[in-house]
């Protein structure tokens, strides 16, 4: 049964702001699954609920989530708050009143995981609040190709810690993946790995290679390698809820697996389409992604 090609309208997509070509089955687009809805918010697979929401994960952190856009994670302190990622643009006023449900201090700091703007799109606002926003040098750097305000005005090479109420952050770069500027956050003190898009989500895989951005897909099991050296048991992944060590390793593993079926049918001089449909039946329509296409991955594995 032959795939056809559709516009994805995903919200790794829609927060791009652009379209990209990806493959699906017969009957028109992916859906956006949004997990077991009898499991909490807070740790549901796929992508956040309908309407967003605000969930209280551990003592001092939150997470808000909507389905169209990445997750936004909350510290807070008696001093003011430290948030990661701003959700898209027009969705700043809706979790802005979530966030003042429990807190009303003031936002210090925001942490851009990287620069696509459904994790930057209230940059612009919580600049104007007088937040200092830090990202990776390529991040603000591309940030920089699309617009004016909002920018990141602290970066980072390789790592940098952030001291804050009582927890340490430790930022790392660790190389390419879901672009050529996601930052990965641990917290020892909480056992916490949070790694943006480089693990977008679970239950059902979620991931997006952006080459348009400095993607790589050949690289990106590399950079998580790295990250699971790190000593944590929880993560937050980008848009899915709050998960354990093994989902994090198993998207990893499956990263391997969906290179090796690449470089399988590349050999046996298979079509860019019909591999890219292959990829999809296999692991997932949501699983695989591109932009701009397939062939930026067959390039890259040349």
């Amino acid at each position: 049964m032959n795939a056809r090609i559709v516009w994805v309208a995903a919200a790794l997509l829609a927060g791009l702001g652009v379209t990209g070509q990806a493959f699906a089955q017969p009957g028109g687009r992916p859906t956006m699954p949004q997990g077991d809805p009898d499991t909490p918010v807070v740790a549901r697979g796929g992508f956040g609920p309908t309407e967003a929401q605000i969930v209280k994960f551990r003592d001092g952190i939150y997470l808000i989530r909507s389905q169209g856009s990445g997750n936004i994670t909350v510290f807070t302190s008696d001093d003011g708050l430290l948030l990661v990622d701003t959700k898209l643009t027009n969705e700043y006023d809706t979790w802005m009143k979530l966030l003042r449900t429990v807190t009303d201090q003031p936002i210090r700091y925001v942490i851009n995981t990287h620069m696509h703007p459904d994790h930057t799109g209230g940059n612009i606002g919580v600049e104007s609040l007088g937040a200092e926003i830090i990202a990776t040098d390529n991040a603000r750097k591309r940030l920089s190709q699309r617009q004016e305000m909002g920018l990141p005005m602290v970066t980072f090479d390789d790592h940098m810690n952030i001291f804050f109420a009582g927890r340490t952050l430790q930022l790392y770069y660790y190389g390419r993946g879901h672009t050529d500027g996601d930052l990965v956050i641990y917290i020892p003190e909480e056992k916490i790995v949070m790694a943006g898009d480089l693990f977008a989500g679970w239950g059902p895989s979620i991931r997006l290679i952006d080459y348009n951005g400095g993607g790589s897909f050949a690289q990106w099991p590399a950079t998580l390698e790295k990250v699971m050296k790190l000593d944590f048991d929880a993560v937050i992944p980008g848009h899915s809820g709050v998960t354990d060590r093994a989902h994090m390793q198993a998207y990893l593993d499956e990263n391997r697996k969906m290179l090796d079926f690449i470089r399988m049918m590349k050999a046996a001089g298979r079509a860019p389409m019909e591999i890219g449909t292959a990829v999809q039946t296999e692991f997932g329509n949501m699983a695989f992604v591109v932009l701009p296409n397939i062939q930026s991955v067959l390039d890259e594995l040349n």
